[in-house]
């Protein structure tokens, strides 16, 4: 067993501006470098923000002029990132939903794209085709996005698991209707419970960074990202970052990355034991 510190990034994303957007992931990353983390973990769409109609026509490919910023910010202060990006793919001319992880030597580990799109972002993202798990000084990172763990999408989490995932990380910007109030706790049944069932059953950590903000342009023009990070371990909750739609913020945790040592249908026999 092992203990890494992680950076929950909570960024402010303002939709079309991938420039002012980066700036700021840097500085999350500069920060979460001074407290000591080896790995931030970055929100979904961090470039044009998630389902802006810009990063239809502006999105670049992977690796490309925005990943090797993050692997240039990852190499410079000797930290892992994991971070969505909106991806253009040449070959078949087609966006993607995708997450990256990058070492701490500024190298793309792996890159995985969104399976579970919203309906309602069709028009932006096609649909991934491929789930993997990474192995890194670390542990072995398996990685998805958002909706991905929906409660009639935790089947992308329990293959990440099988396939020998000691960590979950999900790029994620939860978005809710202008007037909702932090005492509403818009996420508790959405999300927590969907993470403590992976945490418990196969004792893992899942961290997930959401994105802050108000959204512009796209079908969830005027809805708000606001935060509420969290990071679940198989005993509860370990923590989760403020319900904050105008701020930048940065949540630190520190998780216990176990080796995972059963596998096939032992995990079988302890799920429905």
């Amino acid at each position: 067993m092992k203990s890494i510190r992680i950076g929950l990034g909570q960024l402010l994303i303002e939709g079309g501006e991938p420039e002012r957007n980066l700036n700021r992931a840097i500085e999350l990353v500069e920060q979460a470098k001074q407290n000591n983390c080896n790995l931030i973990l970055l929100p979904e769409c961090l470039d044009f923000g998630w389902t802006h109609p810009s990063g239809i026509k502006n999105s670049k490919t992977i690796p490309g002029e925005f990943s090797d910023i993050l692997c240039d910010v990852a190499s410079k202060n000797k930290i892992y990132i994991c971070a969505g990006l909106t991806e253009k793919d040449l070959k078949t001319n087609k966006n993607f939903n995708s997450a990256i992880l990058i070492d701490n030597e500024g190298i793309i580990l792996g890159k995985y794209r969104k399976i579970n799109v919203l309906e309602q972002a069709f028009e932006f993202y096609d649909i991934g085709s491929k789930l993997e798990v990474i192995q890194t000084e670390i542990g072995k990172i398996g990685i998805n996005i958002c909706s991905d763990n929906y409660h009639d999408a935790i089947d992308i989490g329990f293959v990440l698991c099988r396939m020998g995932a000691e960590i979950i990380l999900s790029p994620s910007s939860w978005t809710v209707d202008y007037n909702i109030t932090e005492e509403m706790d818009p996420y508790k049944n959405k999300w927590i419970s969907q993470f403590l069932k992976l945490s418990k059953i196969f004792e893992i950590p899942v961290i997930s960074t959401t994105s802050v903000g108000y959204i512009v342009g796209g079908p969830y023009e005027g809805k708000k990202m606001v935060g509420c990070s969290i990071a679940t371990d198989k005993n509860g909750l370990l923590t989760r970052g403020d319900f904050n739609e105008f701020a930048s913020d940065l949540k630190i945790v520190d998780v216990d990355i176990k080796n995972n040592v059963i596998k096939g249908t032992q995990i079988g026999k302890k799920i429905y034991k």
